[in-house]
């Protein structure tokens, strides 16, 4: 399957923010790995596939957050009650699905 580049850069981004729980303190890289996941299905829920300027915006704001995030003086996020429940009600679906 051939990607657009608009989705390359999306991918690419995704593998990025990913790669950040590695460097911070083993305590909190499970709450980081939410926090990101969470913020990536959430935001690209809100796009349409279509909205391209929304897209761009998106991928724009999440480069500034994941800079910021990777700056070694970033040790901990905050993971609400909301990422928990989302956490909580993806784990049940994706079992059920399988």
């Amino acid at each position: 399957m051939s990607h657009s580049g608009l989705q390359k850069e999306v991918l690419s981004l995704y593998r990025r923010a990913l790669r950040i729980p590695r460097s911070k303190p083993e305590a909190s890289r499970s709450k980081w790995n939410l926090m990101l996941r969470y913020t990536f299905r959430t935001q690209a829920a809100r796009a349409h596939p279509g909205a391209f300027s929304t897209i761009e915006y998106l991928l724009r704001a999440g480069r500034r957050q994941i800079d910021m995030f990777e700056h070694p003086s970033v040790k901990d996020c905050h993971v609400s009650a909301e990422m928990q429940s989302w956490q909580t009600e993806h784990k049940n679906t994706s079992r059920s699905q399988t």
